[in-house]
Order: C-alpha cells, then structure tokens, then sequence
C-alpha cells in the first residue's frame, strides 16, 4: 500500500469517523434549516418536498443511519466477545474433564491389572491344592 492510499484511509477514517455522530447529524439538521423558510415561501409542494427529501432526510439521516449502524455492530462485536469467552471456558472444562478421564483411566487399568495378578494367584493356589 502507498503512502499515499494510507493517508487517504486515514483521511477517510476521520471523516467517517465525524459524520458517524449525533453532533453531525444536529449540525447537518441545523444547515438543512437555513434553507426551509425559502422552500416554505415559495408555496410549491414539490420544492417542499423535495427539501424535505433531497436536503434534510439526506443530511440528517446520513448520520444517523452511521450512529446506528456503529451501535449494532458494538453489539454484535459484544456478542460475539461473549461467545468467545464462553467457548474458551468450556474448552477449559473439556480439558480438565479430559485429564480427570485419562488419570481415571490409568486408575482403572492399574486396578485391572491388581485383580489379573490376584486372580493368577488363586489359581495357582486352587491347582497347588
């Protein structure tokens, strides 16, 4: 990437960044303002609605549609952070269950073996008998 594609990302960022907030949403709503009382003069339902369209919701919702989109993708991120964590524990608990397991295990074969030897010994004792 050139230096001049990361400046660019950056100045894209901030932009984004800004235009991303409530307080640009107000100042985009005050600036559509300005020009309402000349839409409201000329008495024409279209240049009214079209300053309602094409200058406040266009301004104004930008920025809010932005707001909203950051707050669900904080959520989704919370979301998923809280899965992650979750797995990661369970992950812990497979282990420890999976140590408990093996050590068990080795108990069992041990004990096994302990009742393999005894039974050979009573056997040898029934044939000695």
């Amino acid at each position: 990437m050139t230096s001049a594609e990361k400046i660019n990302q950056r100045i894209a960022q901030k932009i984004t960044s800004g235009v991303a907030t409530m307080w640009c949403a107000y100042i985009f709503a005050a600036i559509a303002l300005v020009s309402l009382p000349n839409a409201i003069k000329s008495g024409d339902i279209i240049v009214i609605v079209s300053w309602i369209a094409q200058t406040f919701l266009q301004l104004v919702l930008l920025s809010i549609i932005m707001v909203g989109q950051n707050v669900q993708s904080k959520s989704v991120e919370q979301k998923i952070d809280e899965t992650h964590f979750a797995s990661l524990a369970e992950f812990e608990i497979a282990k420890e269950a999976q140590i408990i397991a093996h050590q068990e295990l080795k108990e069992l074969r041990q004990i096994s073996q302990e009742m393999h030897t005894l039974v050979q010994d009573l056997e040898k004792r029934v044939s000695k008998g």
